[in-house]
């Protein structure tokens, strides 16, 4: 084992702190770094230690940040960013031979549409290492936003000055239900009254859905939501065991509509557009730019 207290602070200490701060559990730490839990223990009472500072509350058998571990998470948050940009710098040397992409989507983009992409560009470039994350839209500027991932890509636009978002693809929404439509059951007064099954709050779908509704004339605001729930997987779901009615994406809805388990309402809405998101600061890779310019070139054929 590392003998921590005979070393300045590490990279590696930083690390670990980080991945225990996130996740405020010690296990679960060690088990996303491949370490013993013990050397995470370690490398935690080394640096609280020899600076004479806590960095943890222990509560129970929980774990929670101290005032201290609250200011010294920011600082090392910076530390390992700038760590990661001077690696990339260095990948980028070596011409696309090596190196790490890291890639967070929304839902809807990284079950469907993404995995065949990547699984492309990687028969291209198989010494890039990808790591996908997934999020709803608001986490995926907040990744990019903090650097933690180096290009994100949702399905709505993005109020953030801080990021530069340009269209990378695009996409539909889609209305169904478990029963065929009639023209009634169309109109936007009934529409206003049908019972919905919603994605959450901050998700690309819902922001895109309800701004589909208001172009023709019924109030999101003043929906009947029967249920709200985090997965596009599970919102389709619903409505195929006749819960509601939902508006989903194209690619979500493709094999039910196949299959006979959902029917599309005979309302069409216009394209739903799905952006690329980059921090305009931070360092902008050879790979982040030979992927974007794959998905543009699969995107055009």
């Amino acid at each position: 084992m590392m003998n921590w207290e005979r070393i300045g602070m590490t990279l590696e200490q930083l690390r670990i702190f980080l991945c225990v701060a996130e996740r405020e559990h010690m296990t679960e730490a060690a088990r996303a770094l491949h370490v013993t839990q013990s050397a995470v223990s370690a490398a935690i009472a080394a640096l609280e230690a020899r600076h004479g500072v806590r960095l943890f509350h222990r509560v129970g058998r929980g774990i929670v940040l101290t005032e201290a571990g609250t200011l010294f998470l920011a600082e090392a948050r910076i530390i390992l960013d700038r760590v990661t940009a001077a690696e990339a710098m260095l990948d980028d040397l070596s011409g696309l031979k090596r190196g790490t992409l890291r890639v967070v989507a929304s839902q809807t983009i990284a079950a469907y549409w993404l995995p065949a992409l990547l699984a492309a560009f990687r028969e291209r470039f198989p010494h890039i290492e990808i790591v996908l994350e997934i999020g709803n839209t608001q986490q995926v500027a907040a990744h990019v936003q903090a650097g933690q991932s180096d290009l994100g890509i949702v399905e709505g636009k993005v109020d953030n000055p801080v990021l530069a978002q340009w269209p990378i693809a695009q996409d539909q929404l889609v209305l169904v239900q478990s029963t065929p439509f009639d023209a009634r059951s169309c109109t936007p007064k009934a529409l206003q009254k049908a019972r919905w099954i919603m994605r959450e709050q901050g998700s690309g779908t819902r922001s895109t859905l309800d701004e589909c509704l208001r172009q023709i004339g019924v109030k999101p605001e003043a929906l009947r939501e029967a249920l709200v729930l985090p997965s596009n997987e599970s919102v389709r779901t619903a409505v195929e065991a006749g819960a509601g009615i939902a508006g989903l994406s194209s690619l979500v809805v493709a094999p039910a509509l196949a299959a006979g388990t959902l029917y599309a309402a005979p309302v069409t809405f216009g394209p739903r557009v799905f952006f690329g998101l980059r921090h305009k600061e931070r360092y902008r890779s050879h790979a982040v730019e030979a992927l974007t310019d794959f998905i543009a070139q699969r995107s055009a054929d």
